[in-house]
């Protein structure tokens, strides 16, 4: 089979600015490799196109309104974990790239790139390779560099055990409150204590509040 017999990559772009899907959509009709087979203003919309189009590589932006970039690309996932996500954003913050990456992206790139290079990128991303800016690469590197928060590996309910024995309750009085047994709940503040490398619930009560640990829990609710 010859390259011209091979399928062409089906392509769909998720921006929420016309003028960039509009470039993207040019730049598409040069590579004969590469069809733009469907568009999405947003990450809600994002879904119903990628279910109808069933396209090889979806090109997503980050922030949007309604559903941002992430959260499409986590739901998009979910529902087909062989899809190919890009991200193609403006962001070249830390904190954008390993929250796309931890979603799932196989790539990130700057919407600056050159027209060529995005298509090698794609055609890369798709076949399994990393495609990443060097600002991505960077940041990654970065973010490997320095040690997790402690209790970021803590799960829900060891969350809300946590946040009882802030409270003060003992374990008997945990179990009573999230009605579950007291075996567990013991379980439970052992793992605590050994995830946030402390050795008493004294120890784990005061490096929660120190560092803010259920900070953002409490924000959620």
């Amino acid at each position: 089979m010859t390259d011209r017999e091979v399928s062409p990559l089906r392509i769909v772009i998720v921006d929420d600015h016309k003028m960039v899907r509009s470039g993207l959509r040019t730049f598409l009709l040069v590579h004969e490799d590469l069809e733009l087979v469907g568009e999405a203003a947003d990450g809600q919309e994002a879904l119903a196109v990628v279910a109808r189009t069933q396209p090889d590589v979806v090109l997503m932006d980050l922030q949007m309104p309604r559903m941002d970039g992430a959260t499409a690309t986590r739901a998009l996932l979910t529902r087909d974990p062989s899809l190919c996500v890009v991200a193609l954003t403006s962001f070249k913050e830390e904190a954008m790239v390993t929250q796309a990456l931890e979603a799932g992206a196989r790539g990130y790139l700057l919407k600056d790139i050159d027209g060529n290079e995005l298509a090698k990128a794609i055609r890369a991303a798709h076949a399994g390779a990393p495609a990443l800016a060097s600002e991505a690469a960077w940041a990654v590197f970065q973010a490997s560099r320095r040690a997790p928060e402690p209790g970021h590996d803590l799960t829900a309910r060891e969350r809300e055990v946590l946040a009882l024995m802030i409270e003060g309750l003992t374990n008997p009085e945990i179990a009573d409150r999230l009605i579950i047994g007291l075996s567990t709940v013991k379980s439970h503040v052992s793992t605590i204590l050994s995830k946030l490398g402390v050795a008493t619930r004294t120890e784990a009560v005061s490096l929660a509040l120190q560092s803010g640990l259920l900070d953002c829990d409490a924000t959620s609710r």
